[in-house]
């Protein structure tokens, strides 16, 4: 008997699951053993990437902090002598100016001097239109004239009195009387006279003179302009004895020159110099530089140092002790000079006002803010913040 179809399907079917059962158990060690293995590589696979990233992560965490260290440079205050010699520019000038004025009033004629011409004692400098002092002068001889017109009559009267008083003709009452005028026309001849010649002499005062020679340093009036009696028209610097005029800080003023003579230089040739001493000191402050004038008087004018020429002074005062720093260590905070000071515990910088006493070539001298043993940041001041970590690379020698 043949067996169905259905028997035949399933007897393969019980044999393919038998053969597939027989293969499995016999790769079943290799197949357990394969995943642990693969397990175990990938582990130590994460281990060693794991152990990069940290050591990545704490080289990026330490290089921002080690960034935040500025790099600066500082010096130790310390109580030094000051520079005690102190150079001023200033300019030659004349001891004495004149300022020359017309001595009446009127209207100027002509101008006959320009700026910076040198002009002698006697010479005319500029004419007033004299239309009316010589009128007065006209009225003054006119006067003068006829007061002695009456003295001459005046005169013969009383000489006839005397000759009729000594004959015994006239009363003496005629004979003082005519006394009496000649007296009073003699007077006012002498009047008239004095009048004439203070109208002559008013006239003269229509040409300018300066009585003195000297150079004309301004001109204030024009042909043309009236002018009063009093009024200058022109600056006038004698000759003679000349000053170098300097304007002094107020602070310098405060001590004493070690001594009582300066070396004046003349800036466009070295090689001319002279002493001088201090002469007039301003006493109230320039208002349109702020600092003092001082004029020193010149032993000797060189002729190189003419009126205006540009010279230095070199004046030696005594040394005091202060403490300076380098100009490379000044900024300012809150409005006012400053300086960044080190804590040396803490290694942080704050800043600390100053008072500058006064600048010396590259240095700045201080008369409070700093004390002696401080540590001041000298270099890298730029990015700076209060309260920031620095690191110190160098200290500045004293």
């Amino acid at each position: 008997m043949r067996p169905s179809p259905i028997l035949r399907g399933a007897g393969r079917s019980a044999v393919h699951r038998s053969a597939i059962l027989a293969a499995l158990l016999v790769a079943g060690p290799a197949c357990a053993d394969a995943p642990v293995l693969t397990a175990k590589t990938d582990t130590k696979t994460d281990t060693k990437a794991d152990a990069k990233t940290d050591a990545k992560s704490a080289a990026t965490q330490a290089a921002p902090q080690a960034g935040l260290l500025a790099q600066v440079r500082v010096v130790t205050a310390a109580l030094a002598p000051v520079s005690a010699q102190v150079a001023l520019t200033g300019d030659i000038q004349a001891k004495f100016l004149s300022n020359i004025a017309f001595r009446v009033s009127g209207k100027i004629q002509e101008r006959l001097v320009e700026v910076g011409e040198h002009v002698t004692a006697d010479q005319v400098l500029a004419r007033l239109e004299p239309q009316e002092q010589q009128v007065n002068v006209d009225t003054a001889q006119a006067a003068l004239a006829s007061a002695e017109a009456l003295l001459t009559q005046a005169r013969v009267s009383f000489e006839r009195q005397q000759s009729l008083m000594r004959g015994g003709y006239t009363t003496r009452t005629a004979y003082d009387q005519a006394e009496q005028t000649l007296r009073t026309t003699q007077a006012s001849v002498e009047s008239a006279r004095a009048a004439l010649g203070n109208a002559r002499e008013q006239f003269s005062y229509t040409e300018l003179k300066t009585g003195v020679p000297g150079i004309i340093t301004a001109r204030n009036a024009e042909a043309g302009q009236v002018v009063q009696s009093g009024q200058t028209v022109f600056t006038l610097a004698q000759d003679g004895p000349r000053d170098a005029v300097f304007i002094v800080s107020e602070t310098l003023l405060a001590e004493p020159p070690e001594g009582r003579t300066i070396d004046v230089i003349l800036l466009s040739d070295p090689r001319v110099r002279v002493t001088g001493t201090v002469r007039e000191i301003s006493p109230a402050v320039d208002p349109s530089s702020g600092g003092v004038r001082v004029k020193i008087g010149l032993s000797a004018v060189p002729p190189e140092m003419s009126l205006g020429a540009t010279v230095a002074g070199l004046g030696r005062f005594r040394s005091r002790q202060a403490i300076s720093l380098p100009w490379s260590a000044l900024f300012r905070w809150q409005d006012r000079p400053a300086v960044w000071v080190l804590d040396p515990g803490s290694g942080t910088v704050a800043p600390k006002t100053v008072t500058i006493d006064r600048y010396a070539g590259s240095a700045i001298v201080l008369s409070d803010g700093i004390a002696p043993g401080e540590r001041v940041v000298t270099a890298g001041i730029q990015l700076l913040r209060p309260g920031q970590k620095v690191a110190v690379v160098g200290e500045d020698a004293k």
